[in-house]
């Protein structure tokens, strides 16, 4: 095999710098495309594997990245505008048999799928024929903030510092800044932060007001529904962009499966876990692009989803067939609410909604903090997994579980449905589920966080979701929850005063009441096992 640099021109003029790993012969090659602006060079070995197995391999710098000339900025058209001509200059090539695999991990996951969804908008003769996207990250909006409205700080502040506005990156930039400043990240308004990130840093970040000013959010899933080209959805329970990939995979209109590992953002488990869910990805990758291309994957939405660290996945699917062209064009609200109901009815199906309530003395037992003081100025804090000891003044609502009498299976959806009061007209809502072993060892298991708004005193019914679960819990676990005002620093404070928290500059404390006759936790504990191996399930 070989391996070159070329420069791909796209339709304004630019090149973009593209390594090309060709197996030996001169046989016609389905190819396999990945554009990141991460670096090139570091899927060198990658292009290597997939040339091993037959496909042409190429990854791209994106333009304004390393190689690539150009300017850059995150998530604007000229991602699906490069992408298309990208394809285009593929096909053209001798070495081509003109088939076509986009590829892509975070936001080179993004820059796939908008490829592969670029066709209608663009000069391009069609498409990519397949795409696998790995722990997508789908938008601006979906990246900032979350689903139910808290900002991501310290991910979003860590991902500019490292990559914004630059040409190259720095992994390590945010971890000095807050060496010299540990304070940073406490800054207001958060819309300026940047200015005070820029001492630190030595650069500026005039980019980081966009990130804040998008509010647009699902774009890539309602394109999605349109499609009819394979999709293989690749994320993990512990990514924090987890339900992003879970709606990505329920809304797509074409064949698509869902692989879902113990995995964050990185695809690697804990390093403490014995390894037994460990998956060949690069080997599963080649199987299921190869049946992709054939032809051969049944026209349905299904996948699998690892028990944590247990070495046992679990099947799932949604119970429908694909639907037909006719209600593909169905409105994305409408689109989205029957996903949701399909989903629903597959977890159903595989399991039971199991209900622990928050007044039962077999569900969750309060210890204290049933009223609780929400302080920004003293956050409950998103790196420390302590809580406080009984007789300090409560910061959150803490709740304890006996322990389990047998093994627990969890996949699927999990929610805390919450009856709670703020005398603050806005008031962010933090659930965090800990699995505690019997020495008392904390795991996380579940994290949600929504805002909401209205009259102070009002008391309101609120479902926090917790994202997708999938854990084997040993007998003798004990579940603690802990319902907080804040998760700081991975999220922005609420400043509790109705002020747009980004652009906030003073803080009030927030009093919280939380009615445990009113409240339960919800899981999705798995009744009937299906337990499979991961690589047939999804190749089929």
């Amino acid at each position: 095999m070989n391996t070159r640099t070329v420069y791909v021109p796209t339709p304004d003029g630019n090149a973009l710098a593209t390594d090309v790993c060709l197996p030996d012969g001169t046989r016609p090659l389905p190819a396999v495309l990945i554009r990141t602006p991460y670096g090139r060079e570091a899927h060198r070995a990658e292009l290597r594997g997939w040339a091993a197995h037959g496909f042409a391999a190429l990854a791209q710098d994106v333009r304004g990245r390393h190689g690539s000339p150009g300017e850059w900025h995150p998530y604007r058209d000229h991602e699906r505008t490069d992408g298309a001509a990208t394809v285009d200059w593929v096909r053209a090539q001798a070495w081509s048999n003109g088939e076509v695999v986009a590829v892509g991990a975070s936001y080179a996951a993004y820059c796939a799928l908008v490829t592969a969804l670029a066709a209608p908008e663009t000069a391009c003769d069609a498409g990519p024929d397949a795409v696998i996207a790995a722990v997508p990250a789908l938008g601006l909006t979906e990246t900032a903030r979350e689903p139910g409205g808290p900002e991501r700080l310290w991910a979003r502040a860590g991902w500019w510092a490292a990559h914004g506005d630059r040409r190259d990156s720095d992994p390590d930039a945010l971890a000095r800044a807050l060496a010299d400043d540990p304070r940073l990240l406490e800054h207001l308004p958060v819309a300026r932060l940047a200015d005070r990130l820029a001492a630190s840093l030595g650069r500026e970040l005039p980019s980081w007001s966009r990130l804040w000013a998008d509010r647009a959010r699902g774009r890539l899933v309602a394109l999605g529904s349109t499609a009819r080209l394979p999709l293989l959805a690749v994320g993990g329970t512990r990514d924090p962009f987890a339900e992003d990939t879970m709606a990505l995979w329920r809304g797509w209109g074409g064949p698509s499966r869902l692989l879902l590992g113990p995995w964050g953002h990185g695809l690697t488990a804990d390093p403490a876990a014995p390894g037994r869910a460990r998956v060949n990805l690069g080997a599963l990758y080649v199987r299921w692009a190869r049946e992709a291309l054939a032809g051969r994957l049944e026209p349905t939405r299904h996948g699998v989803i690892a028990l944590g660290d247990s070495g046992r996945w679990h099947s799932t699917r949604l119970p429908s067939t694909l639907r037909p062209a006719s209600t593909q064009a169905a409105t994305p609200q409408y689109a989205a609410a029957q996903e949701e109901a399909e989903w629903r009815a597959g977890v159903d199906r595989a399991g039971a909604e199991s209900r622990w309530s928050f007044d039962s003395p077999t569900g969750l037992r309060l210890l204290h903090g049933a009223e609780f003081n929400a302080d920004p100025d003293r956050p409950v804090r998103s790196d420390d997994l302590a809580v406080p000891a009984d007789g300090e003044r409560a910061d959150r609502c803490l709740l304890l579980s006996p322990p389990l009498p047998r093994p627990l299976d969890l996949a699927g959806a999990a929610v805390a449905r919450i009856n709670v009061t703020a005398d603050t007209p806005s008031a962010d809502w933090a659930v965090r589920l800990t699995a505690l072993d019997p020495a008392g060892r904390a795991d996380p298991l579940a994290f949600g966080i929504v805002r909401r708004t209205g009259p102070p005193g009002e008391a309101a019914d609120i479902s926090v979701p917790l994202g997708t679960l999938g854990r084997r819990l040993p007998a003798g676990t004990r579940l603690r929850a802990e319902i907080a005002g804040h998760h700081f620093p991975a999220h922005a404070r609420n400043p509790h005063t109705g002020e747009d928290p980004v652009t906030a500059t003073r803080l009030a404390p927030s009093r919280r009441t939380v009615n445990p006759r009113g409240s339960a936790l919800h899981l999705p504990v798995v009744a009937r096992r299906r337990y499979v191996e991961p690589a047939p399930e999804i190749c089929r």
